[in-house]
């Protein structure tokens, strides 16, 4: 059966209880460091929101909201400096919230979904992503949609797995059936 998914831009008062909740969940604690006390983290996501180089969303799968997503423009993103970044390069931060949905087989799909929305940006030609280098579930899946392990990084917060998911390897890899995926 074919589940409906969506991406819903993050708003903030509907939101929150799902992020702050999130945030402090066990799957979710050692890769994000996010599990803030309720201010601190509403004050995180304020701020969050007002970065112009990325934007913010919950994604649902079948009108239930499970998971949150960043996409951002690698351009004024601390990523720009790790490798030889275009203008339109984009980048992918993301986490399965609820924990009923994790072992399902969802991430793929999920992440197929947002990485063709990315790539609808006809300038866009890659989709960078830095996942936290122990976290090798999200890795495999990572290179199960298209990405390729580019090097170890240390970024200011972890140390990251660099992937690089270009295009032409995307669109080799998957046909654009999406039409149930939508903004």
């Amino acid at each position: 059966m074919e589940k409906d998914i969506s991406f819903v831009p993050y708003d903030m008062e509907e939101h929150f209880p799902l992020i702050l909740k999130w945030m402090h969940e066990d799957h979710v604690i050692p890769y994000w460091s996010l599990n803030k006390p309720e201010e601190e983290l509403k004050s995180h996501m304020e701020k969050a929101m007002k970065d112009a180089h990325q934007n913010l969303y919950i994604g649902y799968l079948d009108g239930i909201p499970m998971s949150y997503w960043e996409a951002y423009w690698v351009k004024g993103d601390v990523i720009e400096d790790y490798y030889e970044s275009s203008l339109k390069d984009q980048g992918i931060h993301l986490l399965i919230g609820e924990a009923d949905y994790l072992g399902k087989g969802l991430s793929l799909p999920l992440l197929r979904a947002m990485v063709n929305f990315q790539f609808k940006h006809r300038e866009t030609m890659k989709v960078v992503s830095e996942p936290d280098h122990r976290n090798e579930k999200m890795i495999h899946v990572f290179e199960k949609c298209g990405f390729d392990k580019i090097s170890k990084i240390d970024l200011p917060e972890k140390t990251a797995q660099f992937m690089i998911c270009s295009r032409e390897k995307f669109e080799k890899r998957w046909s654009y059936e999406y039409s149930n995926t939508h903004l």
